[in-house]
């Protein structure tokens, strides 16, 4: 997947070793620059070749710790800009203040527009990211998005192990699509689980919707934070008859305590999850699956000026 040497790939702190591999399946070196702070903890950015005229790409997640991750893509971008970048593309595998995208009550910010808007005022040119909190984010830039989706690389794989007598579950209505495109896509039924929030990090599971008598869960979402949602949903399932052979597949491995310590509940075997975070391990049920042939497709695609759609679905 060569590209032209017109190409830039940068990349922050937050993913490097996700950045490499990108950089790798594109056949190219990243791009020469040094990221470090002031003694007083500001960000500091320093290019340290060529960009005139280049079409850049920045590769860094906005994960924990989020602002500095954010402040650091935000400097990037600038000094692209101002070395005369023709064009300057923000990756962003895990985009971060997603889970504010409406205001539910009074007197609430909308982060996730908030965060579009620093973006494109930084001078970002388009954007490329994986799974979205709320897919309506898309539509709070004035900029080119292209969503992408790790449903098709999880698919794949959950296709190698046994999925006899499995079930697809959707842990809320708001993953229903891609919980059901799964399904579609690994041949299985479909069942859900209706929550109601108790508090803005805790939720509580009222009702199943579907049997899931029997058969082994398969549990998707887009990231798992401190999973509470997953260990909830797979205490309801248990109740209602489902065999205690879960399977969880998600994103991003965003995993705030006491996410690993809550997924060592003896009904779950297995977690996978991708690279659009970081994980250094310290679990052994977790295994990571890596989106950079993903992200290398799209940013040659977006490159050669040809099509990103086909990236979009399974």
């Amino acid at each position: 997947m060569r590209v032209g040497e017109d190409v830039k790939l940068f990349c922050g702190t937050a993913t490097p070793d996700l950045a490499r591999a990108v950089a790798k399946h594109l056949d190219k070196e990243l791009s020469h620059g040094t990221v470090s702070q002031f003694p007083d903890g500001e960000t500091r950015i320093r290019i340290d070749e060529s960009v005139r005229g280049s079409d850049s790409y920045i590769i860094q997640s906005t994960c924990a710790p989020v602002n500095h991750n954010l402040m650091e893509l935000l400097v990037l971008v600038d000094a692209l800009r101002r070395a005369s970048a023709w064009r300057i593309n923000a990756v962003i595998p895990y985009f971060g203040y997603a889970r504010q995208d409406k205001k539910v009550q009074a007197r609430e910010p909308i982060t996730a527009k908030l965060v579009a808007n620093l973006l494109e005022t930084a001078g970002v040119d388009r954007v490329i990211t994986v799974d979205l909190h709320a897919g309506q984010i898309q539509g709070f830039f004035d900029v080119p998005v292209d969503h992408l989706t790790a449903l098709s690389i999880l698919g794949n794989h959950l296709t190698t192990t046994d999925l006899e007598r499995s079930v697809v579950v959707s842990p809320d209505v708001g993953r229903a699509t891609e919980a059901r495109r799964l399904a579609n896509f690994l041949n299985l039924p479909l069942a859900m689980l209706y929550k109601r929030r108790t508090s803005p990090t805790e939720t509580e599971v009222t009702h199943v919707i579907g049997d899931v008598e029997g058969l082994r869960p398969v549990m998707i979402d887009d990231m798992i934070s401190t999973a509470g949602t997953m260990r909830r949903g797979i205490d309801a399932l248990l109740k209602l008859g489902a065999e205690p052979e879960v399977r969880v597949a998600a994103t991003h491995a965003v995993f705030t305590p006491p996410a690993l310590e809550r997924l060592s509940h003896h009904a779950i075997k297995r977690v996978y999850v991708t690279d659009t975070v970081p994980f250094h391990g310290g679990h052994d049920a977790v295994e990571v699956l890596s989106v950079a042939p993903l992200l290398a497709k799209a940013v040659r695609n977006v490159h050669d000026h040809n099509s990103v759609s086909s990236l979009f679905t399974t």
